[in-house]
């Protein structure tokens, strides 16, 4: 086991940011925590790191106990945060050599591993660039290229693809695989979902300082009762007949608009032919028919609320 949290209590004042939290990760895993905004992550990763104290728990990284002073464990953990944090008076090359300088003393050791770092983010022709001439994408590569040069067997990754272009976010999401696939073990924090259903081998939704929900993406969908969504294009669609749709098996939420139906449906067999049938019965015509199963966003919304959070 990678990570084992147990009976975490962190309090701001009268506030409780996490509440008898409990989390393990297994070796290999590509976990993703996922949460709403104030619902604990940040507070967690940093109990998790020894940059919070916190009021009540345990924490274990590889088997041992991780306090401020875990260098041993530290060592062998990267961190690449939201907010990248790179020198922008050293080059490409040079913010990767100080960085892995950190863990590595070894000269020559360390001029490999930042070799392989650059190009593993592929940053081969940017090398002597600096920070401020880097497009947000390589900046973001940078910034992973400097918490993974040293090779940590542990991954905590912090929205890395936040304002980046797909193509810089498919990259990174290609080495994050890559990196597991190297043996790391990966933390993945992300309010896109999609990223979550590519990428993660497990899930944890946490709300109110709390883990509210956990398992695979298809494990998660089966918490829920949601079933399909379906889509029909449809020029003129009675206010009777949606009453009808609406009063079919297993319909949750219907929507009009623009000429295209939308109805929502509970767990059931059937609800296409269903569908379909009441409008050719009443001699509606439709053109395109479009069914889409539930999402992990859908998941996330039903669990956690559909309310804004600050």
């Amino acid at each position: 086991m990678v990570v084992k949290i147990e009976n975490l209590v962190k309090r701001y004042g009268e506030l409780v940011a996490l509440d008898h939290f409990n989390l393990t990760i297994e070796e290999g895993e590509i976990f993703g925590l996922l949460g709403p905004n104030g619902s604990g992550k940040s507070t967690t990763i940093n109990c998790l790191l020894s940059l919070l104290e916190y009021d009540k728990g345990n924490i274990e990284i590889f088997g041992k106990e991780m306090k401020p002073t875990s260098y041993d464990l530290k060592k062998d953990i990267g961190v690449i945060m939201q907010n990248v944090a790179v020198f922008e008076e050293l080059t490409v090359y040079e913010n990767i050599d100080y960085f892995c300088g950190l863990y590595v003393k070894n000269k020559a050791e360390r001029k490999e591993l930042v070799e392989k770092a650059i190009k593993f983010v592929e940053l081969s022709d940017y090398r002597k660039f600096y920070p401020k001439k880097l497009s947000g994408g390589l900046l973001r590569r940078l910034n992973i290229a400097c918490g993974i040069a040293h090779k940590p067997k542990l991954i905590i990754l912090d929205e890395p693809t936040v304002a980046v272009d797909p193509q810089s976010r498919n990259k990174i999401l290609e080495g994050i695989r890559r990196l597991n696939e190297q043996g790391a073990t990966i933390i993945y924090t992300t309010h896109y979902m999609e990223e979550v259903e590519q990428i993660c081998t497990r899930i944890a939704i946490m709300d109110k300082g709390k883990i509210i929900a956990t398992g695979t993406t298809d494990e998660l969908k089966a918490m829920i009762d949601l079933g399909e969504t379906i889509s029909v294009e449809i020029l003129n669609l009675p206010d009777a007949l949606k009453e009808d749709i609406y009063n079919l098996p297993h319909v949750k939420q219907l929507s009009y608009e623009n000429q295209l139906l939308k109805v929502r449906f509970s767990k059931g067999k059937h609800n296409l032919i269903r569908l379909l049938d009441l409008l050719r019965k009443n001699e509606i015509g439709f053109g395109g028919v479009h069914s889409e199963l539930p999402t992990l966003n859908d998941v996330f919304l039903e669990i956690t609320g559909k309310d804004l959070r600050d």
